[in-house]
């Protein structure tokens, strides 16, 4: 009996030991296994990895994504574009907002984003045009980028037997509220608004922009400059200067003013380019919401 005994005892153990070489063996199977085996069904993504398409960037960054003109030529612009919403911070009433970076070039100025009622461009100098008026006043300023941009597409103008004047550059916040103030007592409020700018959301404030004329000053900033030959070289050449015709015919309801085909606005050559062939605005082509009147 004893023998029998030991026999059995040896036998379950020696089934004990084989039980756990096995449960080892598998353990040790699975171990090698477990990054596949564990990964969720449904994991979140890094941060670092994928943005949202809908996540809205910090106010007062710039996204890291490629600009449009970027995108659309296969090269970095030399421009980059500042997206509006990244650029600027909403006011207390959530409807005006306030650029944050008014210094961009491509910072897009209107009746929903205004500048700084501080902001003054710190780069303004006197270009080298022919001007309606003699006096060397803060109207014939511009930001010295733009600047010598204009001199360069007047001396084209010229050279294809299309001399220009400038009529009005620069103007201050001051004066833009002083300006605003006269048209509204001359016409009321919501006519005032389909052609002059509440002060702080004028693109003249912010240096890049100006009205030109012909060289003899007539229809000048008037309804009668459209379709003139210095209108039409503007509409086909500004853009290979770095300038586009900022409010164009058919698209008041989109920029929230009437056609002004005197009144370009510097945005660089690359943007520039981009605007005039797509007929685009600046809103348009920031794919922003159309602009109230």
């Amino acid at each position: 009996m004893k023998g029998i005994m030991k026999t059995n005892m040896k036998i379950k153990m020696n089934v004990s030991i084989a039980i756990l070489l096995a449960l080892t063996i598998v353990a040790g199977c699975g171990s090698k296994n477990e990054g596949a085996s564990t990964i969720s069904p449904s994991p979140t993504p890094s941060a670092s990895v994928t943005t949202s398409p809908t996540a809205t960037p910090s106010a007062g960054t710039t996204p890291a994504t490629t600009s449009p003109a970027a995108t659309a030529t296969g090269k970095p612009s030399s421009n980059p574009v500042t997206s509006p919403a990244a650029s600027s911070t909403p006011t207390k009433n959530g409807a005006v907002q306030v650029i944050a970076k008014p210094e961009s070039i491509t910072a897009l100025v209107n009746k929903m984003n205004s500048l700084p009622s501080s902001y003054e461009p710190t780069d303004l100098v006197y270009p080298n045009i022919a001007f309606t008026f003699s006096e060397k006043i803060d109207k014939r300023k511009m930001r010295q980028v733009a600047a010598t941009a204009i001199e360069k597409l007047f001396a084209g103008a010229a050279k294809d037997g299309v001399p220009l004047a400038g009529v009005s550059a620069y103007r201050s916040y001051a004066t833009q509220k002083s300006l605003f103030e006269a048209y509204v007592k001359k016409d009321g409020e919501e006519k005032a608004k389909t052609y002059s700018a509440v002060p702080g959301t004028s693109e003249h404030e912010t240096g890049l922009a100006i009205d030109v004329a012909g060289s003899n000053g007539k229809c000048a900033a008037s309804d009668c400059f459209g379709g003139t030959k210095e209108a039409i070289w503007l509409e086909k050449h500004a853009s290979e200067y770095g300038f586009i015709i900022r409010y164009p015919q058919g698209k008041a309801a989109i920029t929230g003013y009437q056609y002004e085909p005197w009144h370009l606005r510097y945005v660089g050559t690359d943007i520039a380019k981009e605007i005039q062939s797509k007929n685009v605005t600046m809103e348009e082509y920031y794919h922003t919401v159309p602009v109230s009147k």
